[in-house]
């Protein structure tokens, strides 16, 4: 029985298959544009076909030069099918394999894209997980493009995954992934490419594991200016790498300029296109006469914008069975990418049709993702969690409101840096801290997602209770909006006499507090600073009174204080109380 076919394109060649499925070389019949095409293995089941979607949307939103961008995903009821168009370039594996090392500068210029290719994922909360030389495809031009998310995950999801060779630390252990376990995979591919070996070579996987679990970073064999990058890059505890690949770019972009001069990207690149048009026999749209100068060079324009109707973008990772071969890049085994909302290839009775119409975008869900930065000027770290939303139809608003719900801890880091920076005790006294990032949901949706953030310094110069504080954020998930402390009420709650109000509300309710015995008088300017803050909840309102900052004694502290909605219904803005979802009666 033939295989089915996504129509609307000629197939070419078939560049790999796998249990996983196969992946062919295909033209645009219409425009000629070449694209590849991954097919789900027919026999796949449920999951997955749900974890190629599920993927496949996920990935659709990463927009940068340095990502094979992904297109489209095809369904019927003979198969499913990711389009993609194809690069015309060979695998980083292969330049090793034929050139061994590479200059310094060459090296840094993988480096660096990589980086802001995964710099993009990170920033839509993706984590690569299988970052390797078989996963960059270098074009003639000597650009690179990052391909391949089949493992990837959202920050903060433990598994394993990836390639032993270039796992870190974390991943051995299966512990939750974050933009800084790319940033160590990024750095044993940096290593292998200006030694021409890779970081660790152990007898069997369990040797591998100590290794990258426990063994010192070699980096004598690294050029001088370079051992503290891949040092860094490599460290054992993900705190005491770069925050992430965009923090790691600045450092890079830094060594690099000292080391080799302001010109050394633009000798990197021309290193590369050498290297890469040594092995242009290999580039299979050039060896068809398929490759086009502006289509591949660039991932879009003319023709590719011509068969856009049907597949656009760009791809690459070599496909199975295909590694380092030279073929074509395509996503991997489940990397793909779809764009939500536009025309989708509809197969009935054999026939493939394109209708335009809208897919339902996924839920806006909301998640927990492990939070880490390292160390920088002070010896300042940040480690825990941060709430962030997936999903949702329109990307910028998912950016909008984790950019919101990462605010406020970005903000106390800033705060307790300050007070590090500014510290007046004993010289003697280390100041060595680490904030710890503990979030709680407090209302999740439909219109509103509360969350509070508890912040605990383990410092011995920030060792007072004061430092250990709460802070609250809601955002309106229809806008992005945050609502300050003065936006949850009324506008007659906002004068002195609803401060008064809200004032004998804390007495009456903050029952075994400082609060019950003398509430501090509340004025207007507190509601939008530190002092006050409110956190919405589907019972109460929780309100965080800082006594401290409103007069009282340190033991006061910032205790949290319940009232009921019944009784907070006057101060709070009627759509605000509207839109919080009541539990039914039990």
């Amino acid at each position: 029985m033939a295989e089915w076919r996504v129509a609307g394109f000629r197939e070419i060649r078939e560049l790999g298959r796998g249990g996983q499925g196969r992946v062919v070389l295909a033209a645009h019949e219409e425009s000629g544009t070449p694209v590849a095409v991954k097919y789900l293995a027919a026999g796949a089941g449920e999951a997955d076909r749900d974890e190629f979607e599920h993927e496949a949307r996920m990935l659709g939103q990463v927009d940068s030069p340095h990502v094979a961008r992904l297109y489209r995903l095809v369904r019927g009821e003979h198969g499913t099918a990711i389009v993609m168009e194809a690069v015309d370039g060979v695998s980083l594996k292969r330049i090793l394999a034929e050139h061994g090392a590479l200059e310094p500068e060459a090296a840094l210029t993988v480096l660096k894209g990589s980086l802001l290719g995964l710099a993009a994922a990170h920033h839509l909360g993706v984590v690569h997980r299988d970052y390797k030389p078989a996963n960059v495809i270098v074009r003639a031009d000597g650009l690179s493009k990052l391909i391949d998310f089949g493992v990837a995950r959202y920050m903060g999801e433990a598994g394993g995954g990836g390639t032993p060779a270039y796992m870190a630390p974390e991943q051995w252990r299966s512990e939750p992934v974050t933009p800084v376990t790319d940033v160590y995979a990024a750095t044993c591919v940096f290593f292998e490419c200006v030694t021409g070996r890779r970081p660790f070579a152990g007898d069997g996987i369990a040797e591998l594991r100590r290794l990258h679990l426990t063994a010192p970073v070699p980096v004598a064999g690294v050029p001088e200016p370079l051992r503290p990058l891949v040092a860094k890059g490599m460290a054992k505890s993900p705190w005491e790498r770069p925050a992430g690949a965009a923090a790691f770019v600045e450092e890079l972009e830094s060594v690099a300029s000292a080391a080799f001069g302001a010109q050394w990207e633009e000798r990197g690149v021309r290193v590369l296109a050498g290297a890469a048009a040594a092995l242009a026999a290999l580039f299979p749209l050039t060896a068809l006469g398929l490759a086009s100068s502006g289509v591949l060079a660039a991932g879009s324009g003319g023709a590719g914008a011509a068969a856009g109707a049907a597949a656009h973008g760009t791809a690459g990772a070599t496909a199975a069975g295909s590694a380092g071969t030279g073929l074509v890049g395509v996503a991997g085994a489940k990397g793909a990418a779809a764009v939500a909302g536009t025309a989708v290839l509809a197969v009935t009775a054999g026939t493939a049709v394109y209708v335009t119409r809208d897919e339902p975008p996924p839920p806006l869900t909301v998640t927990l993702a492990a939070h880490q930065e390292a160390a920088t000027s002070l010896p300042f770290r940040v480690t825990g969690q941060l709430v962030r939303v997936r999903g949702g139809a329109d990307p910028a608003l998912t950016r909008r409101i984790n950019g919101a719900l990462r605010a406020p801890v970005d903000a106390r880091a800033a705060e307790l840096r300050d007070a590090l920076a500014r510290f007046p005790g004993d010289p003697s006294t280390p100041l060595d801290t680490t904030m710890r990032v503990t979030p709680s949901v407090r209302l999740s949706g439909p219109q509103y997602l509360s969350v509070r953030y508890d912040f605990a310094p383990d410092s011995r110069a920030l060792w007072h209770s004061t430092w250990h504080v709460d802070r609250t954020v809601t955002v309106d998930l229809r806008t992005g909006a945050v609502l300050r402390p003065s936006d949850h009420l009324a506008p007659s709650a906002r004068g002195q006499a609803g401060l008064s109000a809200l004032r004998l509300l804390l007495r009456e309710f903050g029952t075994g507090t400082c609060f019950a015995d003398q509430p501090p008088e509340i004025g207007v300017r507190h509601l939008d600073d530190a002092a006050i803050q409110f956190a919405l909840t589907e019972r109460h309102l929780e309100v965080l009174p800082d006594g401290p900052a409103l007069g009282l004694s340190t033991a006061c502290s910032q205790p949290t204080i319940a009232i009921p909605y019944e009784r907070a219904a006057a101060l709070l803005r009627p759509e605000v109380l509207k839109a919080i979802p009541r539990p039914s009666p039990s």
